[in-house]
């Protein structure tokens, strides 16, 4: 009987507050490993919407961004990036509803994150038909989302710069976490 066995897949999250270029980025370094990134589904959730969003819409959201990841795990390669990730959303759901279901906390509590990169607000922002934090608030969740990596203590990075600066800072670090990675499992 021949064992089956689940490859050790690194996981790499992209976080930061609204158009800090987590897709772009988090594409670019699906790109540059030969894997994949597991999309962010909210904002193809709200667009779709022909009225405002509510709570339980978010826990939708929040449901299905876990069966994404899920379903990304298996046709990862070596490494996973995430657009998006769970502790956005608890942030979201104690901004704009001050409450979060406890599940959320627990799943972050548990996961198995191997970075996250945080990404700075020193790129403009794009006001689009679902963002709704510019200004002051970029600044304010980008310390928001800091604190609640270091209340986790998950490993986290801080991804700055324009451009190219932007792209080989995050390569840089992406690739010498997947090099310990694997000297670790050898």
């Amino acid at each position: 009987m021949e064992k089956s066995y689940q490859k050790a897949i690194k996981r790499i999250v992209l976080i930061g507050a609204e158009s800090t270029g987590k897709t772009e980025l988090s594409e670019y370094l699906a790109k540059q490993f030969n894997t994949v990134v597991v999309p962010e589904y909210a904002r193809e959730y709200i667009e779709n919407l022909d009225r405002d969003y509510t709570y339980k819409d978010i826990e939708r959201i929040a449901l299905k961004q876990l069966a994404l990841e899920d379903e990304y795990l298996q046709i990862a390669n070596d490494v996973l990036f995430y657009d998006t990730y769970l502790i956005i959303t608890k942030i979201w759901f104690r901004i704009v509803f001050k409450k979060v279901p406890e599940w959320i906390n627990q799943r972050i509590k548990n996961s198995s994150i191997d970075l996250f990169l945080l990404c700075n607000n020193d790129i403009p922002w794009i006001p689009d038909s679902v963002r709704e934090n510019g200004g002051e608030m970029r600044d304010k969740l980008f310390k928001i989302y800091q604190q609640e990596l270091v209340n986790y203590g998950f490993n986290y990075k801080v991804i700055s710069g324009e451009g190219d600066e932007r792209f080989n800072k995050a390569l840089e670090i992406v690739s010498k976490i997947i090099r310990k990675k694997n000297n670790e499992n050898e």
